[in-house]
């Protein structure tokens, strides 16, 4: 079956007991058995819930992975992740990530003993092999990378990982597996925040990790038991939601952000746009060959950091607001907000970046919001 097809139906049949063709919020902490050991695969909610399994084995199926375990949140996801380690060995991510992970990688988990070395996309996609050793466990890739929008070879990161012993994990929030599918690309396991783009109406936290390797599986499924960050049910049936709607959504996305990315382009108040849908775009190229189009993020560098947290506050239809993947336009400033925590890095968001997140509403609205935030910022110099 086809993309869209498989996000409204795998996993989702109707249900066995009334024939309701949604799959049912299964508000329940535990089921009752017919014998000690004999039940219906179902023993307690935190185990497994089938509203929970629904939507793991259809995010699974778009991923084109055997194996989906839900979480909580990405960052629930991302802890149970490194749980895969143990203090001493290695993490080597690309240094431009969603500040949560910079936060929880550097001061929940480097004081514990792991160690973590970041490194530019580029040399993610060049010269990864120099930054590994034994020790090196995970290899940690966002494409495109939150804020910035790099983007890293997916397939020649992994080729060096894989030399090298090391799994690769690519956070694939940004692309949606409807524009990438990291694991047909080598990679070992993909990320999902299934609060941004495959929850997509701003209403659920969640996150999820996929893979097709069963002894990778296994233990993530023994971790989400043992550590018990899951989704409750009603998380879990919002997503499922979210995701019968993903593919046309994310096509709305790509058309209103590039119209909004060439607009922005062409204004002359805008330093530069950050967008690998622009042939400037320096990753534009490898984008264009593993995604199947460069997604609904927008970013740009204002003429100063003044003027940048001045521009947030001034949009109407843009919603001053942290996340993303909403139907709905959101603009933040990711130096004082989704990003401060990178403050002290070496690699520290740019103080004058704006972060675009291109929703669902008329594209000439939006860009005439932009126009008229930009007309004052002039105005007021």
């Amino acid at each position: 079956m086809d993309f869209e097809t498989r996000a409204i139906h795998e996993g989702q049949e109707p249900d066995p007991a009334t024939g309701a063709v949604t799959v049912p919020i299964y508000q329940t902490s535990t089921y009752a058995q017919e014998a000690v050991g004999d039940h219906k695969g179902y023993e307690y909610s935190r185990v497994a819930n089938p509203t929970r399994t629904a939507l793991q084995r259809c995010l699974a199926s778009l991923e084109g992975a055997d194996h989906g375990v839900a979480f909580a949140s990405g960052l629930a996801a991302a802890t149970t992740l490194v749980h895969l380690l143990s203090p001493g060995e290695r993490i080597v991510a690309v240094n431009d990530v969603y500040g949560g992970i910079y936060r929880m990688f550097s001061q929940v988990y480097e004081p514990k003993g792991y160690e973590f070395e970041w490194v530019p996309a580029a040399d993610m996609s060049a010269n990864l092999a120099e930054h590994l050793d034994e020790r090196t466990r995970l290899v940690w890739l966002e494409t495109p990378t939150n804020p910035l929008l790099n983007v890293v070879d997916i397939r020649a990161a992994a080729e060096a990982a894989h030399a090298a012993g090391a799994l690769v994990v690519v956070d694939n929030t940004f692309a949606t597996p409807y524009l990438q599918r990291p694991l047909e690309l080598g990679a070992d396991v993909v990320l999902h925040s299934t609060t941004k783009y495959l929850g997509g109406h701003s209403d659920v936290i969640g996150g999820f990790l996929a893979t097709n390797d069963p002894t990778v599986a296994e233990r993530l499924f023994f971790l989400q038991k043992s550590l018990g960050g899951i989704p409750g049910p009603f998380d879990a049936w919002l997503v499922l939601r979210g995701v019968k709607t993903l593919a046309v959504r994310m096509r709305r996305h790509c058309e209103n952000a590039r119209a909004v990315a060439e607009f922005l382009d062409a204004h002359p108040r805008v330093e530069r746009v950050l967008y690998p849908g622009l042939a400037s775009h320096p990753g534009h190229d490898v984008a264009a060959r593993q995604m199947a189009d460069f997604g609904g993020m927008v970013c740009f560098l204002a003429e100063s950091e003044e003027e940048a947290v001045g521009l947030v506050a001034r949009t109407k239809i843009w919603k001053l607001a942290e996340s993303l993947g909403g139907v709905e336009s959101l603009i933040e400033h990711p130096a004082r907000m989704t990003h401060a925590s990178t403050a002290d890095a070496p690699f520290a968001t740019p103080r004058n970046l704006v972060r675009l997140s291109v929703g669902l509403e008329s594209p000439d609205d939006l860009v005439a919001d932009l126009e008229a935030a930009l007309v004052r910022s002039a105005a007021a110099v």
